[in-house]
This record gives C-alpha cells, sequence and structure tokens, in this order.
C-alpha cells in the first residue's frame, strides 16, 4: 500500500496519541525552533516567539503552565521525558516465542530494536515523546523529513511496555507515519506538507514541542513587541483573549482536539481559536449519536450530550478546567467546582443519604464521571492476562449506577 494511503488512514494514529491522551525559566531556553512562517495571511507578520517570551509579564501563569499536561504533550525525546524502563530484564515487550522489540540505552540516544529469533531485523532512535506521562506515552522516529511511531508505547497505570495500539499483535512493525493533525493537538505549531505518494513531510524538522501558550492566544510577536515599546499599557494588544469570546468559540479551541477524529476541510493548523470549527473540519459523528460515542477521544461530545451543559447557558471547559494550572486527577478540586452549582439552591443536590457533605466536596466524579474502559484503545501487554482495555475518565456527567454502588462501598 502507497504510503499516502496509509495517510488516509490517519485517525488511527489520533485514537493512538488522543489518549495519551511541561518546564522553563528564564535560564531555559524555550521548546522552540526559530521564528517559523505566518500560518495564514491575516497572521503575515506575526512571529511565534515561545513561552519564555511571555515570562517577563506572566511569569507566574507561565512557570505554572510548564507542569501541566498539555505543555507536556510533546517533548524531545530525553532520560527525563521518557518515562519507561531501560534496565535489563524491564526494558522488552515480548510478542511471542519468536518476535520482541527492545528498549536500550546507548550513547548516542535511547532506541527500540525489534528482533526476530534473536536477530534484529530494524532499529530506530526514540526522537519525540508523545504523551505527558499522566496515563501514558507513545514514540516517534525520524526518517528524513518524515515522522514515523515506533511499534512500543508505554502505560503509565501498569508501569510497562506495551504494543502501540492499532500495531500488529504478532509482529513489530516501524512503518506508521504520523500526519500533520497528531501534531497539531500534541504541539503549539509544525511546518507540514503533503508529499504525493510520500506522505507528510515536515522541511526542517520545524516543530514547537507542547500545547503552549500561542496555541491558544496565537503567535505572540506583535504583542510581545507593542508591549516591550509601551511597558505602562496593561490592555493586552494583538493577542487572543478567551474572556472576549463567546461560549462556542471558548469550546470550538478545545474541541479541536477533543472531539475525535475529524474531516479535514482546510489545512492543517489553519483553526485559530476564535474560529468556527465546523469551517475547518466536521465531526465524525452525528449529534444523534452522542450518547452512544466511545469513552476515549471525544469528551467534547459527551459534555454536549450532558444534562449539565444542556441546560446552562454558560457552562463550558473553563467551567472545570483551568488550563494554567496541573489539576490533573485532583477529585477534590474538580468536585468543589461542580458543588459551586449543586448546592441544593441553584441545582439538585446529591440525593443520596449515607453520603456526607465532606465527601462529596472531596469526591462526586467517581459516580458521575467515572473512569471507564475504551472500545477503542485496547492496551496489549506481553503478559497477555495483563492486557485490558484503556481507562479514560468520561465527560458525559450522567448517573452511572454501577459506579456509584462501588463508591458507595469504598465510603462505609
Amino acid at each position: 500500500m502507497a504510503p499516502i494511503r496509509k495517510i488516509k488512514n490517519y485517525h488511527y494514529v489520533l485514537l493512538v496519541l488522543v489518549g495519551l491522551i511541561y518546564l522553563g525559566s528564564r535560564t531555559v531556553p524555550p521548546v522552540v525552533t526559530p521564528p517559523l512562517p505566518a500560518l495564514s495571511a491575516r497572521q503575515q507578520g506575526n512571529q511565534f516567539v515561545g513561552s519564555a517570551a511571555c515570562l517577563s509579564c506572566h511569569k507566574d501563569i507561565v512557570e505554572s503552565h510548564l507542569l501541566t499536561a498539555h505543555y507536556r504533550t510533546s517533548r524531545p525525546a530525553s532520560a527525563t521525558s521518557i518515562k519507561g524502563s531501560f534496565k535489563p530484564g524491564k526494558n522488552k515487550f515480548v510478542y511471542n516465542k519468536l518476535a520482541e522489540v527492545d528498549m536500550e540505552s546507548k550513547d548516542d540516544g535511547f532506541w527500540q530494536i525489534g528482533y526476530w529469533n534473536g536477530t534484529p531485523l530494524q532499529s530506530c532512535r526514540f526522537d519525540i515523546v508523545i504523551g505527558s506521562g499522566k496515563n501514558g506515552q507513545t514514540y516517534l522516529y525520524w526518517k528524513d523529513d518524515y515522522l514515523y511511531q515506533l511499534p512500543v508505547s508505554y502505560y503509565v497505570p501498569l508501569n510497562e511496555w506495551g504494543n502501540s495500539p492499532g500495531y500488529p499483535k504478532t509482529f513489530p512493525l516501524f512503518t506508521r507515519q504520523i500526519p500533520a493533525h497528531c501534531l497539531e493537538c500534541h504541539g503549539t505549531y509544525a511546518r507540514a506538507e503533503v508529499v504525493p505518494d510520500s506522505g507528510t513531510r515536515y522541511p526542517g524538522r520545524e516543530i514547537m514541542y507542547g500545547v503552549d501558550c500561542e496555541r491558544c492566544h496565537g503567535p505572540g510577536g506583535d504583542h510581545v513587541t507593542w508591549h516591550a515599546n509601551h511597558p505602562g499599557e496593561k490592555t493586552g494588544k494583538y493577542i487572543l483573549d478567551a474572556n472576549l469570546m463567546g461560549r462556542q468559540q471558548r469550546l470550538d479551541a478545545c474541541a479541536l482536539c477533543h472531539s475525535g477524529a475529524r474531516k479535514e476541510l482546510k489545512p492543517t493548523f489553519s483553526f485559530q481559536t476564535g474560529d468556527t470549527l465546523d469551517q475547518f473540519s466536521t465531526a465524525a459523528y452525528s449529534m444523534d449519536s452522542l450518547s452512544n460515542l466511545d469513552v476515549h477521544g471525544n469528551q467534547y461530545g459527551l459534555l454536549v450530550s450532558s444534562k449539565c451543559f444542556q441546560k446552562s447557558d454558560q457552562m463550558d471547559c473553563s467551567s472545570c478546567h483551568n488550563v494554567h494550572v496541573n489539576e490533573a486527577n485532583n477529585l477534590q478540586v474538580f468536585s468543589q467546582r461542580c458543588m459551586k452549582c449543586h448546592n441544593g439552591k441553584d441545582h439538585p443536590f446529591c440525593t443520596m443519604p449515607q453520603v456526607v457533605k465532606s465527601q462529596l466536596t472531596s469526591n462526586c466524579i467517581d459516580c458521575h464521571m467515572p473512569l471507564l474502559p475504551s472500545q477503542k484503545i485496547f492496551m496489549q501487554m506481553s503478559d497477555s492476562s495483563r492486557s485490558r482495555p484503556d481507562l479514560i475518565r468520561t465527560h458525559r456527567i450522567a448517573v452511572y449506577a454501577a459506579n456509584t454502588k462501588k463508591f458507595m462501598k469504598s465510603i462505609h
């Protein structure tokens, strides 16, 4: 099959990367290439500058954001960014008696080496880490100016190497190309072009890693220049401010990456916060099927199918999530935000008499937004008895009887 046909199946890659789906200071260079080309006519002349340029005015926000899963969702591969172990006995993924992949640390970097009956077949270096490491990571390697996914990923819940989802279960392959759609959600910008019969090329390997300030606020070159020349001006110029946008504009900014695989209408990276997303890509699901969505990949669709969302004219992703702060897995923080509305006055209160208020403020999430098994992502481990579906916290806010029963047992 020609590489260009493989690219058309990019949604399989998205399923891998979305579920896997950040650190710096003034003295640490930003994880950013030199100034990149403008994205479109309206951005002509407005260049990316990197988060380090934001530190002088927004130090606290930047330093907090550098610790979030968004910022850490892509990074150059290194001893600190790769979660998996390279120690003997812990550095293998075994497919069967004949096939395995070994993870090896060498002087020139970290490598995945595929073996067949003890004979090395292919060796590729870890070049890019995709995934913050909260749930898992997958890895990419460069071949010329093309990116490919390595066959072995890492699963944090089991602390083990595992087969990259969607790859063959019996033999390691190193041939899955990475289209720009993946980097659009796991990075701030990448210069990319589709080459007929070859796939997606990244000229000069120009990638801005992580979902950084400029991914949501737009290129900051003009903003930084203007405020450097007008230090007394407190109103932000030439920068996107979510507070000045409508509800759907804010939702669309998140839905770009959190609404599952989408059909592209315009080139990758052309969507900018504040745009209407459906003018750039269309959802691969219908509104009538929202309640049947898989928990993996489309948290936006699950949210908008919830009564909480449908009965509110203000609720959006930022009602619960502060993207500038690392709040991952802090159920108490999210529960307290639920309680701001569900206080028994403005909205219904918990009807379970066994649950006291202190328990609600620490965890109402496991009952109404539980971790559910994905029907699309299966974690294949060397020990088949440990293989299992990926668990993702659903964003469809509802009553889950089985999970509520389990929670009630845990508090007694």
